[in-house]
């Protein structure tokens, strides 16, 4: 009994062993194939799971931020905000320019006759009336001139004589017609003579007699205006021709504008123009009033004018000008201001309000005249954007996206 029981119990000790060898021999060939179930879903997890976040990473797109400005933001930034819509663009050419004189109201003046300067009563830069004098010179053409008139007054007051005596006898029946005939002609040449004389004095500048004496000649202003040039100094010979004054009225000036050639079909005489000068503040709405017929051969350019008013002479003749011609004006159905485009990433965009957010909306600009720029893509009329300091909201999103990198 004991013996069977013995039996069994070294049985079982010897299954149980075998179990435990068949066990430990099979694990030991599952580590060294590597082919455990939990070892090769884990191997796979850890080999394209990198690559999966790769992939996933390069095909989103990168959004930029959308800053947030509340009203009280708005104001104290000073970003205003306005509605896309319809405008009228004025589309200008831009063009430089130089003040000149108004040739139509500048007169040269001649002394007319040759003579000794004996006297300059004005300067230049001195605002003058019409008659007054400006210069006194000795002339000897001038004392033959006055001399011939008195002279043919002393003989028509003699023809007029013998014409009033002859009338008498001819009507006394005392003489014949014949006399009293030639004495009326006579008479008749003599006044011919007179008013020849007074002619040619009046023509000079010049009256029949000076107290002062038959040579004294008198250079009178023929204009109101400004004397801008002056060129005679007291005791100076001077010939008849000599431009001794220049006097110009400065009420209105010229803008002397040098056009390229490709842009000459663009103007038309009338045209409005904005004149700003390039040495101060200082602006002002000409009309153009003559485009030259002939192109430069070497500049490939044509001369065009302005004329432009000055009641206050701030124009001086010789100062540089920018020109902005309005060659064309045309209705658009959505614009918005130009300080309202900016350019983000090397796109041209607009911030869109959306509640209190700001989108960058790409758009596609077509004209403008700076101060509207008109949108063909990307912006509907009536959506509301940052018309004023928008380079605020470029400025927040470029910090945000900086924070973000970071």
């Amino acid at each position: 009994m004991n013996a069977k029981k013995n039996a069994i119990a070294i049985a079982a000790v010897l299954a149980v062993g075998l179990l435990l060898g068949l066990a430990i021999l099979r694990g030991d060939k599952h580590g060294e194939d590597g082919h455990d179930d939990h070892g090769h879903e884990h191997a796979e997890e850890v080999q394209h799971a990198p690559a999966k976040t790769a992939s996933t990473a390069a095909s989103a797109p990168a959004e930029a931020p959308h800053p947030r400005f509340s009203d009280e933001q708005l104001r104290h930034n000073g970003i205003a905000l306005a509605d896309a819509g319809p405008a009228r663009i004025a589309t200008r050419l831009q063009l430089l320019g130089e003040v000149k004189l108004n040739q139509d109201r500048a007169v040269i003046v001649t002394p007319r006759l040759a003579g000794l300067v004996q006297a300059v009563r004005a300067n230049a830069g001195d605002r003058v009336k019409r008659g007054q004098v400006l210069a006194v010179i000795s002339s000897p053409a001038l004392a033959d001139q006055r001399s011939e008139l008195l002279s043919a007054q002393k003989r028509l007051t003699l023809a007029r004589t013998t014409h009033d005596r002859e009338k008498r006898l001819w009507e006394d029946k005392i003489s014949a017609e014949q006399d009293y005939l030639a004495a009326r002609q006579a008479m008749q040449e003599a006044e011919i003579t007179v008013e020849n004389a007074r002619q040619r004095l009046a023509a000079l500048g010049a009256t029949a007699g000076d107290p002062q004496g038959l040579t004294r000649h008198e250079i009178r202003s023929p204009i109101d205006g400004v004397i801008v040039d002056k060129k005679l100094s007291v005791g100076e010979a001077l010939k008849e021709d000599a431009a001794v004054f220049q006097v110009a009225d400065l009420s209105s000036v010229w803008v002397e504008l040098t056009v390229p050639a490709k842009d000459l079909n663009q103007l038309a005489e009338g045209m409005t123009a904005q004149v700003q000068a390039t040495t101060f503040e200082a602006q002002g709405e000409a009309r153009l009033s003559y485009v030259g017929a002939l192109v430069g051969e070497q500049s490939r350019s044509a001369t065009a004018r302005l004329v432009l008013a000055n009641p206050k002479g701030l124009w001086r003749p010789g100062l540089p000008v920018t020109v902005a011609l309005t060659a064309s004006e045309a209705e658009v159905p959505v614009a918005v201001a130009a300080d309202a485009v900016q350019v983000l990433d090397g796109a041209r965009v607009v911030f869109v309000r959306q509640g209190q957010q700001f989108d960058a909306r790409r758009v596609e600009t077509g004209r403008s005249d700076g101060s509207h720029v008109e949108v063909l893509k990307g912006l509907n009329a009536g959506e509301r954007y940052a018309a004023k300091n928008s380079f605020l909201v470029k400025a927040d999103i470029g910090k945000a996206a900086a924070e973000h990198a970071h």
